[in-house]
């Protein structure tokens, strides 16, 4: 299972959080988030753990001026970007980095509206329908995602926090790859608690990363269920 701590800013925190053997390491540049990247570039650690930077609505060259400053693995696209813009940017994004559209979720039409950017996108991120474009620290019934028969490998969001562990080592998804922490591990915005990250971790099985492992394992894919079966 890989686990992305999203809403990262400052180097003592990031080089902390990367420390506990994170897979994905989320910067947002969304100018109206509280979270929103302030540090420069050369300010941050190296890290094993990939970056992804979360985008909401911002124009191509915005975005890949950042992936070219801050090293980003990943693009991360949060707001109501269309299918047709997220086929240009992938096409100008260096080579390697994936490109992962994050859908609201409140009701089954949602998963529906994921289906457009499969060949558009390497993956997806569920996570809670807001006006506040994620981060809100609140939940989405999970069991709408059984509808999900897309084929696009896909991040779980949405108000975890501490105490979810058993929430999410039950959930099962074949497309499930891992899951989006935020709101409810921080201090304070953009500051994460690294003990009770660590907690958590530990209570959801994590193994820690070495920096190794893809953004998202394409590849691997598990195949849906056959008939009318449903994920559980």
């Amino acid at each position: 299972m890989r686990v992305k701590v999203c809403g990262m800013n400052f180097p003592d925190n990031v080089a902390a959080v990367d420390a506990l053997g994170v897979d994905l390491l989320g910067f947002v540049f969304y100018p109206n988030s509280p979270r929103c990247v302030a540090t420069p570039p050369e300010k941050l650690p190296p890290t094993r753990a990939k970056r992804v930077g979360v985008f909401v609505d911002q124009d191509e060259d915005e975005i890949l001026s950042a992936v070219g400053r801050y090293g980003l693995d990943g693009v991360q696209l949060h707001g109501a970007e269309s299918p047709d813009f997220c086929r240009r940017l992938r096409g100008s994004l260096p080579p390697g980095t994936l490109l992962v559209k994050a859908v609201g979720v409140a009701s089954s039409e949602d998963l529906t509206t994921a289906l457009a950017y499969e060949e558009v996108a390497d993956g997806l991120l569920f996570d809670t329908r807001c006006a506040t474009h994620g981060g809100s620290g609140r939940r989405f019934d999970w069991s709408l995602l059984s509808r999900y028969r897309g084929n696009l490998p896909f991040l779980l969001s949405g108000g975890l926090g501490p105490g979810d562990e058993e929430r999410v080592r039950s959930f099962h998804h074949p497309r499930c790859q891992g899951v989006d922490l935020n709101s409810r591990f921080e201090l304070s915005p953009g500051i994460k608690d690294v003990a009770v990250l660590a907690r958590f971790l530990r209570g959801v099985g994590h193994e820690p990363s070495h920096g190794t492992g893809q953004l998202l394992d394409i590849a691997s894919v598990s195949p849906l269920p056959s008939g009318d079966e449903s994920p559980g």
